[in-house]
């Protein structure tokens, strides 16, 4: 593979990461607002050779690819793409977005020129569970800060663009609703960005005549609104439109289904989003660039950042990192029916990451045990890092594991991770990038160097368009889930014969269940086979181009958890930040 030499000019001592940060343990804010930061366009112009006029600048660090510019990279021969994925995750984390960065750092620590492509990060978790989504350690993209709140508010352009369509159909409704919508069957709900359980169903249009027309609605976490997986999906302004007017937004009294092209929405609704298709650049700690571009949720969406930022990406660098949500279950999985199968990407490489401390939970370890060594322990949790190696394997691809490494983590333990590689026959590497940066994952870039200078390996999907909608769902259940079967619901059994009837049947399939198993029970650990995969419900996104087949008790609008990490999160007067981590 041949190598590229855009090496940046050395910062001066007083400035690099080497010195100053704080040290490794301290909380990634800490770190964050320690890391000094190029000026965006000077890092565009040395490290992409993207020139100044290219760029929307947003202030002096975040800066978005103007979409003319992106269309002139089209022909260029473009870089390797390598997939990052996980174990099943579990409440001791994995670091897959920690782990992605600290690759593409070691990477150009090796002399390749490497970006890396993230999801943004949405408010819900950032303010629920998370806290921040931005990396950790000295493995982070930069401004942290920035990047876990409002961005170049991009989420909140598909916010507007989402509920500008629920208004439109309301006001369709008040106005004699001339398409003769049921108001039964609108299927459109709205969004917001935030986990807010008790909007997961509401009665609008409360209050008179002159308030609207009472019906049933409810909202989901923006994440999961069809228009992200259409901003990620779409490769340009023209195939924006082009999807937005074939989202279904409902039925009409005799059932027909009724478009936001039949509205006449879609203009309105591109007139938002067109500044949101750009793709959003960065930087890592250590001054290698980030493409930071959409985020739609694993678990109930496809988990992938946007094709047009990847390919923007690929365009412009030697290599490109990019990461999958959750367990390659589903972010892997994903990745390959949805977003290469749309977009004609393949991966050239691929990594999974697994930690000591998930492979004991997945053994059976309790959490408040997770310090005390137990090789026995990993050896039983290694079977769920063996299925998703099995799984990858099985569509051709060839995975390397990576270790994230947790200072309690013990020889023993980790030797028990590398005989299960070591039989499989797949490499794996101990990192320490949350520690270290790029240094500590130079191991792990040497193993995907040396992958990506093999032949490429033809890479399958995990099955054909022309397969039945019911049966797209049984393939990954079987095939990645080991489920014996799956259970359709009534209701989702004949959700499925209507989307056939009207024509979309030879659409992908996107699975929307828990990422904390392999099964829809978030308690079946490890790998469990031989269970069934339920399917309660099955929604139509014509826009985005898949069916998502929604199983067990995953929400698409989530809830708060009992002790919010919004509750730890404070700003001082002079607009420092605390508990964003």
């Amino acid at each position: 593979m041949d190598t590229l030499t855009r090496d940046l000019a050395p910062l001066p001592d007083s400035e690099t990461t080497a010195n100053g940060l704080p040290p490794p343990g301290a909380p990634d804010i800490d770190i964050a607002r320690a890391a000094p930061m190029r000026p965006i366009i000077q890092l565009a112009e040395q490290r992409l050779d993207v020139p100044a006029s290219a760029l929307v600048p947003y202030g002096h660090y975040k800066a978005k690819l103007s979409l003319d510019y992106v269309q002139t990279l089209a022909d260029r021969k473009p870089g390797k793409l390598v997939l990052v994925t996980a174990i099943t995750p579990t409440p001791a984390g994995e670091g897959k977005t920690t782990t992605s960065v600290g690759l593409s750092d070691a990477l150009n620590r090796l002399g390749y020129a490497s970006t890396v492509c993230l999801r943004e990060p949405s408010l819900g978790p950032c303010f629920g569970m998370k806290g921040g989504a931005a990396g950790g350690g000295r493995a982070q993209v930069l401004p942290m800060e920035d990047i876990n709140l409002h961005f170049n508010g991009d989420f909140h352009a598909i916010t507007a663009a989402h509920n500008l369509l629920a208004a439109l159909i309301d006001n369709h409704l008040q106005w004699g609703n001339e398409l003769d919508l049921d108001p039964r069957r609108i299927a459109w709900r709205r969004v917001l960005d935030m986990n807010d359980r008790a909007l997961r169903d509401i009665i609008c249009g409360l209050g008179g005549p002159g308030n609207g027309v009472p019906r049933e609605d409810g909202f989901d976490i923006t994440v999961a609104s069809e228009l992200m997986a259409i901003l990620c999906l779409a490769p340009d302004l023209a195939d924006l439109e082009r999807r937005l007017g074939a989202i279904i937004i409902g039925r009409t009294r005799k059932r027909a289904p009724v478009r936001v092209s039949d509205l006449g929405a879609e203009g309105a609704m591109s007139v938002l989003l067109k500044d949101a298709l750009a793709p959003n650049l960065v930087q890592s700690i250590e001054h290698n660039p980030a493409f930071i571009h959409g985020g739609p949720f694993a678990n109930i969406a496809h988990g992938c950042n946007s094709v047009i930022a990847t390919k923007t990406a690929m365009a412009l660098s030697d290599v490109v990192v990019t990461e999958a949500g959750f367990g390659a279950d589903l972010g892997a999985e994903k990745f390959l029916d949805i977003k290469c199968r749309q977009s004609g990407l393949r991966p050239d490489g691929v990594v999974v990451v697994a930690t000591v401390r998930a492979l004991k939970m997945h053994g059976g370890v309790a959490a408040a045990d997770l310090s005390t060594p137990d090789p026995e322990a990993v050896r039983r949790g290694g079977e769920n890092l063996r299925r998703h190696i099995e799984n990858l394997k099985s569509v051709g691809l060839r995975p390397v594991v990576a270790v994230n490494h947790f200072q309690t983590d013990t020889d023993a333990e980790f030797e028990a991770i590398s005989d299960l590689c070591q039989a499989l026959e797949v490499p794996v590497a101990l990192c320490n990038h949350w520690a270290e940066g790029g240094q500590g994952a130079e191991a792990l870039g040497r193993l995907i160097a040396a992958e990506l200078e093999r032949d490429p390996a033809p890479v399958d999907l995990l099955y054909d368009d022309a397969l039945p909608l019911e049966d797209k769902i049984r393939a990954v259940a079987k095939r990645f889930y080991r489920a014996d079967d799956i259970s359709l619901s009534p209701a989702a059994a004949r959700s499925l014969a209507e989307f056939t009837e009207l024509g979309y049947g030879d659409l992908p399939v996107c699975i929307a269940k828990t990422q904390y198993s392999f099964s829809a029970d978030p308690t079946l650990k490890g790998a469990p086979a031989g269970h069934r995969l339920p399917v309660r419900e099955a929604r139509l996104a014509a826009g985005a181009g898949f069916v998502v087949a929604i199983c067990g008790d995953v929400m698409t609008m989530p809830g708060l958890p009992r002790h919010p990490a919004a509750l730890s999160m404070s700003v001082d007067p002079d607009g420092t930040v605390h508990g964003l981590s």
